[in-house]
């Protein structure tokens, strides 16, 4: 009998929602993530708990606790139940009666091998008793220790249930596999063109929580492989990522998000409305774009020290090495000021003629290496002009 040892086990509030639930006899177990992670002795964000009792009952058995409720998800069957201030997801056991490959009607279920039935992978449908006693209906603990990702039951029938089961197979082979299985490999190639139906907004969700793995690099070039990355980021080429992954080990990242960077790498030519990215990250791509064209030092200058280290490691991976002391580079480019303002030209130029000098002198400083001072500036702006 395998036996669950995590902190969680040991939480108050975890208790209290556990013994509410059973108080009458239904099973309450926490499942999924949780059980998956601890047994991985991977981190554990969120506790989510699987019960015999109906919706209602759980409310009931709450509120009999002395605990609120809150019906988060009533018609999927799942409330939110909170202790000591914080909230732990309750999901009665279901079985799938009809699916269109997006959404599913469902029943309750008594059984937790009918809930575990229509689960996704073998390695997510694991459950742990509140005294951490495992159990495994669908034989989810091999894989596990193999690091094997497994569809539970028929690949296709799951992933007919949810197309988007086939970016979230690549998703937790990147994040917690080492070998896939050959049948549901076959499987996401065969039913891709099912991701047509699945709103951008999803995928992206999916691809940024893909891209955000240790290393992704397998991963996204099993899903090149099989046609998926084609169809949900027309353009992307994933070549480059494993050396951008190594770079980021090399030269380190500090407190830089990974998959903004790793996306650039991709370069596809609409990232931003292919997986719906926010104003703010799409323009976080064009900077990162922008500055893959410039000295690392005039990138930080203009998009700031955080996109330029994005831009160096990108360079790095497509096989130019950063320079010497790149990060102080970066420091110094981000701290430089232009040290010519427009009224230093003025009344002499103005309009049209005054941005044109502007930038040329902006271009003789950055030449310089930010060196130039204002008067020497100036003079070059002027006499330029008087030229043209």
């Amino acid at each position: 009998m395998t036996r669950l040892t995590a902190p969680f086990l040991d939480d108050p509030a975890l208790a209290r929602v556990l013994a509410a639930l059973s108080a009458e006899g239904a099973q309450a177990l926490i499942v999924g993530g949780a059980v998956r992670n601890a047994l991985l002795g991977e981190p554990v964000a969120d506790v989510d708990i699987s019960t015999s009792a109906r919706p209602e009952d759980s409310i009931r058995l709450a509120e009999a606790a002395g605990l609120r409720s809150v019906p988060t998800g009533i018609d999927h069957g799942t409330v939110t139940v909170i202790a000591d201030g914080r909230g732990f997801e309750v999901t009665s056991f279901r079985r799938d009666v009809e699916t269109d490959g997006r959404r599913a009607v469902v029943a309750y279920s008594d059984r937790i091998e009918e809930d575990a039935q229509r689960r996704d992978f073998t390695m997510n449908a694991l459950y742990a008793t509140a005294s951490g006693k495992v159990l495994d209906p669908v034989g989810g603990l091999p894989d596990l220790a193999a690091r094997r990702l497994r569809f539970v039951g028929d690949p296709r029938a799951r992933i007919a249930e949810d197309y988007l089961r086939i970016l979230r197979f690549f998703r937790f082979l990147a994040w917690y596999g080492r070998e896939a299985d050959l049948q549901a490999l076959a499987a996401c190639r065969e039913l891709r063109a099912g991701l047509a139906g699945i709103s951008r907004e999803r995928i992206g969700h999916e691809m940024r929580k893909l891209l955000d793995a240790p290393d992704p690099s397998r991963a996204v070039a099993l899903m090149a492989e099989a046609g998926v990355l084609s169809l949900v980021l027309p353009g992307a080429d994933p070549g480059d990522l494993p050396e951008l992954v190594e770079a980021e080990h090399e030269f380190g990242t500090g407190a830089l998000p990974c998959w903004p960077r790793r996306l650039a790498l991709l370069a596809a030519p609409n990232a931003a409305g292919a997986l719906r990215l926010s104003r703010d990250e799409a323009r976080s791509q064009d900077q990162i774009a922008a500055a893959l064209a410039l000295h690392p030092p005039v990138a930080a200058w203009r998009h700031g020290r955080a996109v330029a280290a994005q831009s160096v490691l990108i360079r790095a991976a497509r096989g130019e090495a950063p320079p010497f002391g790149w990060c102080h580079e970066l420091a110094r480019g981000a701290e430089a000021k232009f040290p010519l303002a427009a009224r230093d030209l003025m009344p002499e130029l103005s309009g049209p003629a005054l941005g044109e000098a502007l930038k040329r002198a902006e271009a003789a400083w950055i030449e310089s290496d930010f060196t130039l001072p204002r008067e020497v500036l100036r003079r070059i702006a002027l006499r330029q002009e008087a030229r043209a």
